[in-house]
């Protein structure tokens, strides 16, 4: 039965479902949450949370990712971000955190126009390594060719390749575009890409040796790729379409397994266990961990694709500040809108519908249910 719906006579269009389009179903059988585990590997690394950091100024700096790896998770620091473009940030966040609206844009172009600095970004990941947590940064696929080898000589765990959407076959006749699948073979480090957000896109981005394939794309609360571009993946639609990559490049590939973590539309709680349960095995977040108190961000959240040089698709957007990190992560809440606690609900829901562990989750039962906001 096709889901296609005719948009006119001369196009049809796949129905595609979002996180608040879903819902999970109880089975016939309930655990305690204490006994649920929501642990992940991803190589030789093992997370005691299925949650990344959004490699963003306003959610990663230094110290907060040393935080959430002591906490269990892994922070992902933007290696093109204002940590690699000067020594000293904190008054530039501080500065963009006050902006007027409608200067913020334009002065962020501004700040962000200082070059990356190459003993910056060895000097930051060494910051994190210090500290003993896995070490994870991120380049988009513009950067990379030119900043990879500081960042792998600087001792980096795992490699992110990051940006809007990434493709296996980037098609380019100014310059030589980087050859993924080339690039992750000559590294000795597992490597993450994305966003992707389909099945094909997926698949071959999977063909070329990423350990993990990031999900999603203009789907985030910075975002604006949708109104600019036209552009948007509905995620529980693209989570399950990649998990559906994953499982036929398992037996395509002999048991090669890679990662499935959903990126963009993750801001509450409830998201978080949708994006599980539609195939995720983690999750990257970006507003949900901007919201804390000691996020570099100070109450506001922006991604990179704010302050592009030629045709922004982000903005600067105000998520507020519900609580530390810790209280973020595990709580105690003290409202009811998912801000808080979010491993705390994770477990819950595992529990309340009978699942012990994340895999096992991902075979949880799912229903539409258009959420209709009041």
């Amino acid at each position: 039965m096709s889901n296609e719906i005719e948009i006119g006579r001369g196009k049809r269009g796949r129905r595609a479902f979002s996180f608040d389009d879903v819902a999970v179903v109880p089975s016939r059988r309930t655990r305690d949450p204490e006994e649920v585990s929501v642990g992940w590997q991803i190589d030789a690394y093992h997370f005691d949370l299925p949650v990344l950091a959004a490699p963003m100024d306003s959610v990663m700096s230094p110290a907060t990712a040393v935080a959430l790896g002591r906490a269990g998770g892994l922070g992902v620091l933007d290696l093109e971000g204002l940590w690699t473009r000067y020594d000293d940030p904190e008054p530039l966040l501080a500065q963009i955190a006050e902006l007027p609206a409608p200067e913020a844009t334009a002065r962020m172009q501004e700040i962000y126009a200082a070059p990356i600095q190459p003993e910056l970004i060895r000097r930051r990941i060494g910051e994190i390594r210090d500290a003993g947590v896995t070490v994870a940064g991120a380049l988009s696929p513009q950067r990379t060719q030119e900043f990879w080898k500081h960042v792998v000589d600087a001792g980096v765990d795992l490699f992110v390749i990051r940006g809007t959407t990434v493709s296996a076959e980037h098609v380019s006749g100014r310059a030589e575009p980087l050859n993924l699948k080339r690039f992750i073979y000559e590294l000795d480090v597992p490597v993450v890409v994305g966003g992707a957000s389909t099945y094909t896109a997926a698949l071959h981005l999977m063909r070329t040796g990423a350990a993990g394939v990031l999900v999603g794309f203009g789907g985030g609360a910075a975002h604006t790729t949708r109104v600019s571009l036209g552009i948007h993946a509905p995620m529980a639609t693209a989570v399950a379409d990649v998990a559906a990559a994953r499982r036929d490049y398992l037996d395509e590939s002999g048991g090669r397994y890679v990662h499935v973590i959903a990126d963009g539309g993750v801001g509450r709680s409830g998201d978080l266990v949708k994006a599980v349960a539609c195939g995720a095995d983690a999750v990257m977040l970006g507003a949900a961990l901007a919201r804390a108190t000691d996020a570099p961000g100070r109450g506001w959240h922006w991604g990179p694709e704010a302050h592009h040089p030629h045709l922004p698709r982000g903005e600067r957007v105000h998520v507020g500040q519900a609580g530390t990190l810790q209280q973020v992560l595990f709580g105690p809440g003290h409202t009811a809108d998912g801000s808080l606690n979010l491993i705390g609900a994770l477990r819950r829901a595992m529990a309340t519908t009978g699942y012990s562990d994340l895999k096992e989750f991902q075979r949880v039962e799912i229903v539409v249910s258009p959420y209709q906001p009041h």
